[in-house]
This record gives C-alpha cells, structure tokens and sequence, in this order.
C-alpha cells in the first residue's frame, strides 16, 4: 500500500518493544527465572521467542511442568528491577503527541497484565494520549487471536478498514491480519526485521516519526 492512499482513523500499538523499551527488563527477567527454576539459563533465542503472548503462555511453552514456577519468579524479578531497566524511545512521546493533535483515536492492545502496564505507564507517562487500553485481563484469547483487537475497535467505535495495528512481534502482525486490519511492523523492538518482513505486514517503519505518514 502507498502511504499516500491511507489516512487512518484509529492507530492500536502494542506496548512492549513498541511503545515502551522493555527489552533489557525481559530479557534479564527470562535469565532469572530460567536459572532459578530449571537450573539453567536457555539461550535468549529460546527465551525470548515468544514474547508477545501472554506470561503463562510463553512460561508453559518454556516448561509446562514447571510453568507456575517460572511465571511467579519471573514476576518477582520483573516488578523489583522494573524501574530501573524500563526505559522509553526517543520519538515516542512526540509521535503519539502529533497523533493526538491530528485527530486520530490511539488504543494500546497489549498481552501483559493490567498491573504491569500500569507499572510501565508510571515509569514512561504516555497513558494520557490513549483512549483506552486492551490487556490480557479484558479478553478470554489474546494474541495472535484477533479478540483483543476487536475490544479495542469496538471501544474506539472503529471499523477495521480505517484501523491500523503497530507493534514488533510477530504475534502482533498475526493478529492483525486476522482481525482485518492494516499492520505495520517497527524495527526498534525485540523481534529481527527478516522474521517480521517474512509475514508481510502493509508497512515496516525504523523510527517513530515515520508512522506520522499514516495521518498526514
């Protein structure tokens, strides 16, 4: 798609590795948990594989047996070294700004828990430019299962022809395509390019200020 022949009305981001620079916190998070609770740490290829998903998801695809475990330590990790490994993009803030000011309707649909994106939006203050925000409590399937994306339109009064999906991982992509609305992969977040360019998204942008071509 030219950018030119797009003007969206509603712009969902997914929040990890899109709105906010998580990488470190769940990388060293993941390192944690797999050398406390399976006696050894997994190559970050592995840990990191299915970031995206829902924490218990990617805990049982890790271990099954041992998945209760692994989440729990996770989280105790995470929250207590949140602070100071959480640190946001350079454009963001501005990109949502202009946003904003242009008119359209921002959602962040995302598959962390309500508590740790409230704990993301006290350390990076963007919550102000969402008009709603869609986690895993608020949908019985999450992504790449299009639900989350539907709530989120259906919240915004959107229809899936003037909506844009943005995020890093493939799941996000996935989920966008199966909810019927354009995707845009971004190239600062977990996930290599190749592996998202290979699903085809409408756009692939490398910085923030690049996706204001969406709403000119």
């Amino acid at each position: 798609m030219n950018l030119a022949d797009k003007c969206f009305r509603a712009f969902l981001f997914d929040l990890d590795g899109t709105i906010v620079d998580t990488i470190d916190l769940i990388r060293e998070s993941f390192r944690h948990a797999s050398r406390e609770v399976l006696g050894r740490q997994l190559p970050d290829e592995i840990l990191m594989a299915n970031v995206g998903q829902p924490l218990m998801t990617q805990m049982e695809q890790l271990g099954a047996e041992k998945a209760k475990q692994l989440y729990e330590t996770y989280r105790r990790f995470n929250h207590s070294h949140h602070d100071e490994l959480i640190r946001p993009y350079p454009g963001v803030g501005d990109l949502l700004g202009a946003l904003s000011q242009r008119g359209a309707r921002l959602a962040v649909v995302t598959s962390k828990s309500r508590d740790t994106v409230n704990m993301a939006f006290r350390s990076i203050p963007v919550e102000d430019y969402f008009d709603t925000v869609v986690s895993a409590d608020d949908t019985d399937f999450h992504k790449p299962h299009p639900q989350p994306l539907m709530l989120a339109m259906r919240r915004l009064a959107a229809a899936p022809g003037e909506t844009i999906y943005i995020g890093d991982s493939p799941f996000d992509i996935k989920a966008g395509q199966a909810a019927g609305v354009r995707t845009a992969a971004v190239g600062w977040g977990i996930f290599p390019p190749q592996r998202l360019k290979e699903l085809e998204p409408d756009f692939y942008f490398e910085k923030p200020d690049e996706i204001l071509k969406l709403c000119p």
